[in-house]
């Protein structure tokens, strides 16, 4: 009987022992590289439409780089009275606008040098947003197979678009 002690014993330290080392926790640290994410509304749910007055301003800051004077919100505010058709009056504004010397536009050799960077600011400068990957595709295709497409016509394009209208 003796040796059946022995052997339950031993049994039971060997069982003990490893029963020990099994209930050990071992602390792991996780270190997570998060980059930053600028978050950007989507085209999609823009439903507010910019009024007159923000519309001219807006397009006049986004073209110039600067505010629209008093004087110059009271002219066009006039065209807009004048005419009953508010994209009308709207597309008159922005050609008059990119027609007039002292407009902030890229060269077509600037543009034509890095043509997704270029549609990318458009698109950060115009929608506030970023393109998505077709858009970019798209628009990258476009310009590159039409080369008669200047910065005027891609900038008038973004400006007269439903979605300019909206915020």
């Amino acid at each position: 009987m003796k040796i059946l002690d022995k052997n339950i014993a031993l049994w039971l330290l060997v069982m003990l022992c490893l029963f020990g080392v099994s209930c050990t926790t071992v602390e792991k640290s996780y270190v997570f590289g998060v980059d930053d994410v600028t978050v950007r509304q989507d085209g999609s749910l823009k439903n507010t439409i910019k009024s007159k007055n923000e519309f001219v301003a807006i397009a006049y800051n986004d073209l110039f780089g600067k505010p629209l004077t008093g004087t110059q919100a009271e002219v066009l505010g006039v065209a807009y009275e004048s005419f009953g058709d508010n994209e009308f009056t709207e597309d008159l504004i922005i050609r008059n606008f990119l027609n007039t010397s002292g407009v902030s536009i890229p060269s077509t050799t600037e543009m034509r040098a890095d043509i997704p960077k270029f549609v990318k600011a458009c698109y950060r400068k115009f929608f506030s947003r970023d393109a998505n990957e077709f858009e970019l595709w798209y628009m990258v295709r476009e310009i590159e197979k039409n080369p008669d497409f200047t910065p005027e016509i891609v900038y008038y394009s973004f400006m007269t678009s439903n979605e300019y209208r909206f915020y």
